[in-house]
């Protein structure tokens, strides 16, 4: 793997010749797409086990759906890294067009908006853009889907969740999050690039939920298999 600055019409992953997508046809097909999973919280599961784990069961999430295009994996976990620390943006609109093409395939149900999970104005300045926006783009321009970066405003600075467990993790991200106007009866998706134990897309959520959005769900790039989000 490579993991350089591609030229364009060259594989971004092993430096072959390739079409607009940006992988090559063999890297494409080697990447970790995910298989079944539960429908509401994203985590793999059992095809046989009726779309539904137990804790969603018992104890659903805020979001009605989440869709995962990859497990959060090589080469997808390095690329979305290179993204959000070395500020590879061509990494996000190729990770954008997979999701546009995958989310299609599987015939995902299309919102009235894409709220891509916001950073604190801090975090923002720092590294100089919002991954989630950069990977929303090419959904929005394949699909004519509204992208509101102001609707969502992070209220608070929050520690990074690296390193925490899953109960550190939802105790960091209450209240983390508010919501500028109201919402009643909306149709969203809450887009980010990872999502790992679900404590910052539920607190996202809450708020959205409680601004009067009617169906929520979560579209993110790479799910993380290592934790429950219950």
């Amino acid at each position: 793997m490579v993991y350089g600055w591609p030229r364009s019409g060259w594989c971004a992953l092993c430096g072959q010749h390739c079409a607009d997508l940006g992988l090559c046809p063999g890297c494409l097909a080697d990447l970790p797409y995910q298989g079944p999973a539960c429908r509401r919280c994203g985590l793999p599961l059992a095809a046989s086990a009726g779309g539904l784990c137990g804790d969603c069961l018992i104890a659903p999430p805020p979001y009605d759906e989440v869709v995962a295009i990859f497990d959060y994996a090589e080469p997808v976990d390095i690329m979305i890294q290179r993204l959000k620390f070395d500020g590879r943006l061509v990494y996000a609109r190729i990770l954008g067009k997979i999701m546009a093409i995958e989310l299609e395939r599987r015939g995902a149900h299309l919102p009235r908006m894409i709220l891509p999970v916001p950073l604190h104005p801090d975090r923002l300045a720092a590294r100089g853009f919002n991954q989630a926006v950069e990977i929303a783009r090419p959904l929005v321009a394949r699909y004519g889907i509204r992208l509101d970066r102001a609707l969502c405003r992070r209220m608070r600075a929050t520690a990074g969740q690296t390193g925490l467990d899953a109960v550190a993790r939802r105790r960091n991200m209450r209240g983390a999050f508010g919501v500028t106007s109201s919402m009643a009866g909306a149709d969203v998706v809450l887009l980010d690039d990872v999502m790992t134990t679900g404590s910052t897309l539920e607190s996202l959520a809450l708020a959205v939920r409680r601004a009067g959005a009617q169906r929520v769900a979560v579209w993110v790039c790479a799910r993380a298999a290592s934790f429950r989000s219950g």
